[in-house]
């Protein structure tokens, strides 16, 4: 029975994908990605969406890069790609993405955390802002914060590895005392193989230099903003990689590994 009612939720959120672009594109409350997290753990790597194309859709995200190469953070419409040496380069229109996620950013809630020890208690008072865990949420977090620890991952060759294979040697870069901002989302539990159900959060320093996939966190008197996004729109893949991945395998072990 949860099988099939899990079937009829994904079921859903791919009908909103085929029920017009006009009206996607006349609406700004919606969170816009390419492809899924669980094609991106089977290894299915290759970018078809442009940059100059996810713009359209979003000046605020998360993502990947072609063949895995590094991370990508989107803020205030400019977006960075943070590669396996920890910096943070310009992303140029022409550049495409296996794996994004972005939306218009409009705060419906805004909050100041006083101190949160790591990414556990940060996760814990984000829960506390939030009216419902069956939307979408876009998160914002800045300020100077005390510790971070991130993560990227290097270009990858095909024929391409899993991603849990890929992070097992993850550069991991830290920071301290470091002025910056969070960019993120909230997913609900229903998406799992779809997006990471949860939190998943990217950092970039303020002079938009260096950051990565947020590991850790230490933090004192931030500024949150919440984007409350009742849409999801999804553009599949139609690549052989794609067609040929296995989906159907449950890969909450090897998501964790490579969230955290």
């Amino acid at each position: 029975m949860m099988r099939i009612i899990r079937y009829f939720l994904v079921a859903a959120l791919l009908l909103i994908s085929i029920a017009g672009c006009s009206h996607f594109q006349g609406n700004r409350d919606v969170l816009f990605q390419t492809s899924t997290i669980g094609a991106l753990l089977e290894g299915v790597y290759d970018g078809e969406i442009t940059y100059a194309q996810l713009k359209r859709h979003g000046d605020f995200g998360i993502g990947t890069f072609n063949g895995l190469d590094g991370e990508m953070i989107g803020l205030e419409g400019r977006f960075y790609q943070i590669k396996a040496d920890g910096k943070a380069y310009p992303v140029d229109d022409s550049m495409k993405t296996p794996f994004a996620v972005v939306n218009f950013f409009e705060p419906d809630k805004s909050a100041v955390l006083d101190k949160a020890e790591d990414l556990e208690q940060l996760e814990q008072f984000l829960d506390t802002l939030l009216p419902t865990k069956n939307i979408f949420y876009a998160i914002r977090i800045e300020g100077t914060f005390k510790y971070i620890k991130t993560r990227s991952v290097p270009g990858q060759n095909k024929p391409y590895p899993p991603l849990v294979e890929v992070v097992k040697n993850q550069p991991t870069f830290e920071f301290h005392n470091v002025k910056g901002t969070i960019v993120g989302f909230r997913c609900p539990g229903y998406v799992e193989g779809i997006n990471v159900p949860g939190y998943h959060f990217h950092f970039i320093t303020g002079d938009r230099k260096a950051g990565g996939h947020l590991l850790e966190c230490h933090l004192e008197d931030v500024r949150i903003e919440v984007d409350y996004t009742s849409g999801f729109y999804m553009v599949l893949p139609k690549s052989e990689g794609f067609r040929k991945a296995d989906l159907t395998r449950k890969k909450q072990k090897e998501l964790k590994k490579v969230e955290r």
